[in-house]
């Protein structure tokens, strides 16, 4: 697998201010419009329910434009991320909006060591971020011991069908794994998926799919229950260049036939009051054993 941070942490560090330079970030938008959030944010605000006075931490939380616009629903927020450079773009859009933000530098397997256990009324995670993880049981096990008892794991993410696509092919194909797999996806791209000008030297990356029976598996593992699960045709980028089309509200879907492709999904559990990670009872083994 090799050293999969420092290749990753050198990407992200070298697109962060490309990032934050680009208008699809909207850097100016929410300094001029305190009511503006993220198109991410504005997408789930239905499902996020009242945010007033809870405490939330958004994992991987990058230049902090999704975690900005949930402090703008009402919560007290907590930006982690493992790139320092991201890092300080996200301090300094807190600090021109008047935002109290409190960001923290540290990888997102070690969230609990860096903010303490049981902390949290609600742990966010947003589009691109657990595909950057290998195991996404032990991602599970850190959001349970962030949050609370009945703590709420809210999560919009892309979905694993679209990773499995091949995105350079005129033809929508299978070609990565659906499921987690040891080996990483070696990825070598210059570019990125915001406009910018920037082409980069920190081409490679290391990422990972996650099956999304595998994905709740681990959020019940982890003492979690399920409490919704939500299938969108649409993502907030254009994943799948020359056939997407995007709509007023940002959001990019197929352009023929998009209810072919499952293309993210937004998942909420809460944690169980006695806090525990579920055991294998006699209740979960198959009926012919």
């Amino acid at each position: 697998m090799g050293d999969y941070r420092s290749i990753n942490k050198a990407m992200w560090d070298e697109r962060a201010p490309a990032h934050a330079a680009s208008p699809d970030y909207g850097f100016d938008r929410f300094i001029s419009d305190p009511e503006f959030l993220s198109g991410v944010v504005r997408f789930d605000r239905p499902r996020l329910g009242d945010l007033t006075g809870q405490r939330g931490v958004h994992l991987q939380c990058h230049i902090g434009t999704d975690t900005l616009s949930l402090a703008r629903l009402g919560a007290r927020m907590t930006g982690l991320d493992f790139s320092s450079a991201a890092l300080a773009h996200a301090r300094r859009l807190a600090q021109c909006t008047g935002t109290d933000i409190d960001f923290h530098e540290a990888d997102v397997y070690d969230a609990v060591d860096a903010l303490g256990p049981a902390a949290f009324d609600f742990v966010y995670t947003g589009v691109g971020a657990l595909c950057w993880l290998p195991d996404v049981s032990r991602w599970a096990r850190v959001v349970a011991d962030l949050l609370r008892p009945d703590g709420r794991l809210f999560i919009r993410e892309a979905h694993p069908m679209l990773w499995a696509l091949n995105d350079q092919s005129d033809a929508l194909t299978l070609h990565y794994p659906y499921f987690e797999h040891v080996e990483p996806i070696v990825s070598d791209e210059s570019e990125t998926y915001v406009q910018t000008d920037v082409v980069f030297t920190h081409r490679f990356s290391h990422c990972w799919n996650h099956g999304l029976g595998e994905i709740i598996t681990a959020v019940l593992d982890a003492g979690m229950q399920l409490t919704a699960l939500v299938e969108h045709d649409s993502v907030p980028w254009e994943a799948i260049p020359g056939h997407m089309v995007v709509d007023d509200a940002g959001e990019w879907r197929l352009h023929a036939q998009p209810e072919r492709l499952a293309a993210s999904y937004t998942l909420q559990a809460a944690k169980s009051q006695h806090g525990g990670r579920r055991e294998l009872g006699r209740s979960d083994l198959p009926r012919d054993l």
